[in-house]
């Protein structure tokens, strides 16, 4: 029974604003051990809940988060970039369930860190009409593959999001939105035991089934004129309003990809304070 872990960051125990999680700051080496507890804290419950194999893939910034000499031995870490399904990473590899650890509510929504890939420019996304967080496009292609999403944790916000897309799937709020950059938080000692035990529960989840690729559009608006007009750069995508592009992709895992470089070309063309 293979599980693989996507662990963000923004929704991790503790997490609030911006230093917590930008790699080099003081704050940043405090949270990667809290980031690290709720990563093992889920592997126990995955293992204890049947797991034979648990890939954890880190999906946060520059995915070098994650402390490897303090992980759970029993698990195996994918790092680093650059991967091709970036958050997902490991997701077509034949594994039973997935797990979104350290979530957070999309671009527009509420929630602490709430963003879709960029942390600033991208002020909404929309998935076949829907709006959608990472957690909804990193569903829809684990959906794609067959692939159960077993727990989703994160902020109160990210588990409320998490009930659109993954039902079924067991949910744990590690805090409580109060804004974009403060949370009532749970010492690290409660988390690790309510992540546990929902990881355990979960497994009896854990069946792939044959996966179906289907056609899929994703529509993008961002805060400024010209990232538009950057990222309609890219073949097939069109700009369809003064700050949004959309485009159409024949599976999800395309999809993604498009997306990928829709938002680094986005990125690129940031310029100092003005965006």
């Amino acid at each position: 029974m293979r599980i693989m872990i996507s662990a963000d960051m923004e929704g991790a125990t503790g997490v609030t604003w911006t230093d917590d999680v930008v790699p080099g700051t003081e704050q940043w080496q405090r949270f990667r051990r809290l980031f690290t507890g709720d990563v093992n804290a889920v592997i126990g419950g995955l293992f204890d809940g049947g797991a034979t194999d648990v890939l954890v893939n880190e999906a946060h910034s520059a995915q070098r988060n994650l402390l490897l000499e303090d992980l759970d031995e029993r698990a195996r870490m994918l790092t680093g970039r650059h991967k091709p399904l970036s958050m997902m990473q490991g997701i077509d590899s034949g594994v039973d369930g997935v797990v979104f650890l350290g979530y957070h509510a999309g671009a527009g929504a509420d929630g602490v860190l709430a963003h879709t890939y960029l942390e600033n420019q991208i002020t909404g996304v929309w998935l076949d009409g829907e709006p959608a967080s990472e957690g909804r496009l990193n569903a829809a292609l684990a959906a794609e593959y067959g692939v159960p999403v077993l727990l989703v944790s994160g902020d109160d916000k990210a588990c409320d999001d998490a009930a659109g897309y993954a039902p079924g799937a067991e949910r744990v709020a590690v805090k409580e939105c109060v804004s974009r950059y403060a949370a009532i938080c749970l010492p690290p000692s409660r988390t690790a035991e309510m992540l546990s035990a929902a990881a355990r529960a979960s497994m009896d989840r854990a069946v792939r089934t044959p996966g179906t690729a289907a056609t899929h559009r994703i529509e993008v608006e961002f805060d400024a004129s010209h990232l538009a007009q950057a990222a309609a750069v890219v073949p097939t995508v069109e700009q369809t309003g003064v700050r949004r592009v959309g485009f159409d992709a024949a599976t999800m895992t395309d999809a993604m990809k498009a997306f990928k470089v829709v938002t680094a070309i986005a990125a690129g063309a940031v310029q100092g304070k003005y965006g």
